[in-house]
């Protein structure tokens, strides 16, 4: 068995082939997932999982260099959004616009989509390197 928190076969294996620059979206469950771009459904019922726990385990798993957020998430989810800074730390985060955020998924190599309903709560993070 692995030894790291990310026990999600399908999920460790699409961040294990990640090179630099890809990126890949945790979306709340509401985020409408492109055609042809990869669905990751951890989603059970409201709220479980949450998108925070869901950003937590990818990032023990995952090298990144920028993390892109809607700017609506600041109005519109201000607990969630103090919550992505403290976590994110250092990550460098761009702010776009929720409707650009929905074209940037489509070059996403996958969409993990949680079960959270607090609105704006989709992030995508580029894969950065570990060297």
């Amino acid at each position: 068995m692995k030894k790291t928190i990310l026990i999600n076969s399908r999920l460790s294996e699409v961040i294990a082939s990640m090179g630099h620059t890809d990126t890949i979206a945790i979306a709340d469950s509401g985020l409408p997932i492109p055609k042809g771009v990869e669905r990751i459904d951890l989603a059970l019922t409201r709220d479980i999982p949450r998108f925070l726990d869901t950003l937590r385990v990818i990032l023990s798993e995952l090298c990144v260099e920028e993390a892109i957020i809607a700017t609506e998430m600041k109005e519109k989810s201000p607990e969630t959004y103090a919550e992505l800074l403290k976590i994110l730390g250092n990550i460098p985060i761009k702010e776009v616009s929720h409707e650009e955020l929905k074209v940037m998924t489509k070059e996403c190599v996958a969409v993990v989509r949680t079960g959270e309903y607090t609105p704006y709560c989709n992030i995508i993070l580029r894969s950065g390197v570990v060297f």
